[in-house]
């Protein structure tokens, strides 16, 4: 299940959250050719590092902590993302359509 954009303008903001060492939701859409914030928000008591190669972005969350992680304007495609410090449970995905 994906996650809902919010559009304000023409700002669109996505929120995960690392719970249990797990991004949720898991898998994210958002529109192509669009600029998307992700907000990041760590109700772990241990930081994680958002990681992706597909986005060229890595950025830690503090344990308890929130971030933002600008991406894009992304071409279709599905780019993936994890925890750099729970590589096996922390996976997702951004799709772009």
């Amino acid at each position: 299940m994906g996650a809902r954009v919010a559009a304000a303008a023409d700002t669109l903001s996505v929120r995960i959250v690392i719970k249990n060492h797990r991004f949720v939701p898991s898998e994210i859409v958002v529109p192509a050719g669009k600029r998307v914030e992700l907000v990041i928000e760590n109700q772990d008591p241990t930081p994680e590092e958002f990681e992706s190669e597909d986005l060229r972005r890595e950025k830690i969350v503090v344990g308890h902590g929130k971030i933002s992680v600008w991406i894009g304007p992304l071409p279709a495609g599905t780019y993936g993302f994890y925890g750099e410090y729970n590589k096996k449970t922390a996976q997702g995905k951004v799709t772009a359509k």
